[in-house]
This record gives structure tokens, sequence and C-alpha cells, in this order.
């Protein structure tokens, strides 16, 4: 399936290839019934392979699959037959059809239909607030610098807490008098007010976040949170990696590869060595990264393991890729099993 916003075009291939239907539908609940519909009056449909199953076939995706279709994510297109035969969508929803016929397309898509799926959107909210609320306290600091002396030096002293605090009464002020023509230092205090009222507002929408994520993994995958160097926000990212069917990653070299911590030959003759994975879900291994940190600076064993790889001559990057590696496999283990959720 090629998919877009408003309509799904679809190929039906057989066995050996061949082209036995092309079709387009639309993006909708009905559309998506009537093209299972359409599809099995060639044959049983075991498998599909959809474009974007984390965009716009991600409601697809969630249908066939509690269809009993297995569907795989087809991100990496043909460039070859691409040049060769141009792009139509039917040509890209045949492409997705041959990849996964072929074996090319082997990543079964996350059903994101349970915990792991509102994780996901916890964190999305949590993201945009905290980039909301830096842009903000940028800005109130950048007004403080033109203020004028007697607001300056008035706030110079204070604490960041304070200091919104301080800010954030200016509004109540403000709106207490009477409005007339106004001075460049009220019109400054009025931008620190509400400035501050923005920062606090999605301060509080942050730490409810922060509450609701907490609870989800404490009710889902409470034995993350017992590993040294996982916290709720950590565990939430690595959870939405796994997604909410882990069945559907084979073995932990897997998982490590989807983390971008597993190795890379660059091997040439005599010279064997491995470089940086710079593939694979950055947020996770950026999860990993600090569990890695984390556990040199408060875990004795992990600083035991420091030490000794240091005496044998390796650098500090590459110990951290594979302390990386280590804990990929140990998170692995802890989310292989977790119990899946409802199917709709």
């Amino acid at each position: 399936m090629d998919t877009h916003r408003d309509a799904h075009v679809a190929a039906v291939l057989s066995l050996s290839g061949a082209v036995l239907g092309t079709e387009e539908f639309r993006a909708t609940a009905v559309g998506y019934r009537a093209l299972l519909k359409w599809a099995r009056k060639s044959g049983t449909v075991t498998r599909a392979g959809v474009e974007g199953t984390g965009s716009y076939g991600a409601s697809l995706t969630r249908y066939l699959l509690a269809q009993g279709v297995d569907v795989f994510d087809v991100n990496r297109i043909d460039r070859a037959d691409r040049r060769q035969r141009g792009k139509t969508d039917p040509l890209d929803a045949q492409n997705a059809a041959r990849a996964v016929l072929s074996g090319r397309a082997y990543a079964r898509a996350k059903s994101g239909d349970g915990p792991v799926q509102i994780a996901r959107m916890y964190k999305l909210t949590k993201a945009s607030a905290v980039k909301a609320r830096t842009q903000a306290i940028n800005q109130l600091k950048a007004v403080l610098v033109t203020a004028e002396p007697v607001l300056r030096e008035e706030l110079a002293q204070l604490g960041n807490a304070e200091l919104f605090r301080t800010c954030a009464r200016f509004t109540d002020a403000s709106r207490q008098q009477e409005f007339g023509e106004e001075s460049v230092l009220q019109a400054t205090r009025i931008t620190l007010g509400l400035l501050a009222s923005r920062i606090g507002q999605l301060s509080e929408q942050i730490r409810e976040v922060e509450a609701r994520l907490a609870r989800l993994v404490e009710g889902h995958a409470p034995q993350l949170l017992d590993v040294v160097g996982i916290g709720p926000d950590t565990a939430a990212t690595l959870l939405i990696t796994v997604g909410d069917n882990p069945e559907r990653l084979d073995s932990e070299a897997a998982f490590a590869a989807l983390c971008g911590v597993s190795p890379v030959e660059r091997s040439s003759g005599r010279r064997q060595f491995r470089r940086l994975n710079r593939g694979g879900d950055r947020q996770a291994n950026a999860a990993l990264h600090r569990i890695v940190f984390t556990r040199l600076r408060v875990d004795p064993r992990t600083q035991d393991y420091y030490e000794r790889r240091i005496k044998e001559g390796k650098t500090r990057r590459e110990i951290v890729r594979c302390l990386k590696r280590y804990a990929a496999r140990e998170v692995f283990h802890l989310v292989r099993y977790l119990p899946q959720g409802p199917r709709s």
C-alpha cells in the first residue's frame, strides 16, 4: 500500500510476483474494509507492505493487524526501479508488495493500539511543551537585557523560579491600571508578565504529562524502573521504540540495530575494526546513552568494567559503545514479553 492523507493505493501480487490488481481507496474506516475485501477476492491475504506505518498508514496498519494480516513497514524505496519506471502511486504500491514478497522489507509494523501508543502521545506533548517553555524563557531573558535599568536591577539577583513568579505578578498589576498612553517600562513589565505566565502554564503541563508517563510505565513495565539508570522518561522512550507488539523483534541483535547500537563492520584487508552506527532510532540511542553515563557515575559494576577496559587499551568512546550495547541487551530481555495491548 502507498498511503496518503486522503486516499491509499493498494496493489495485489501473486506469489510469483504477477500484478493481480491495483486500486485506490479512501483513507476511512469504510475504505479500509473495502480495501481488504477487494484484496481477498484475489486469494488469501497473509502479508502486507505499507509505506508510512507511523504516519498516513498508521490507522490502516492497525486495522490490518486486527484482521490477522502481518504488516511490514516499507520505508526504503527501490531507487533503481524508480529511475527506470518512474514514480506513480500504483507503482509505489507494487514496489511495496514486492519488497515484502522478496523479503527486503522485514521490519514488522508496530501495532500502535496499547499503552505504548499512549506513551508516544504523552512524549510528543511533553516535547512540544518543553520546546515552547525554553523559547519563552529565552524571550523573557532577552527582554530583560534591553529593559530599563531600574527594572533590570530589581530582577537581576533573582533565581529563575523567583524571577518567573515575580514577573507573573506584573500581569495582575497591569490589569488594575486604567487604559491610557503606555510607557516603554509599562509595556516591558506587561511583556515579562505574559511570558512568565506562559512559562508557568507550560511547566504545569510538563509536570502533568510526566506524572501520567510515570503511572503508565509503573503499570505497564515496572521492571524497567528497577534497573540502574532508567527513570520513567527513559523507560517510556525505550518502550516507544519497542512498540505495543514486542514479539516483532526476533532477537536482541535486532533491538540493538533498531536503537543504533549494533556494530557496523568497516574492515579491509588486515585492518579489522567497527565504526559507529548512525542508523536506528536516535531517541532510543540517546536514552541508552543516558543510562550508560548515569551508571558510570553511580554504579560500581559499570565503573569496574570501565577501569578494566581502559587498562586493556580501549578508548572511552569504544567503552561507551560497548556499554550501550550491553544496556540494549538488558532492556530487550526485560520488555520482550510485556503484556500486549488490546486488539481493536
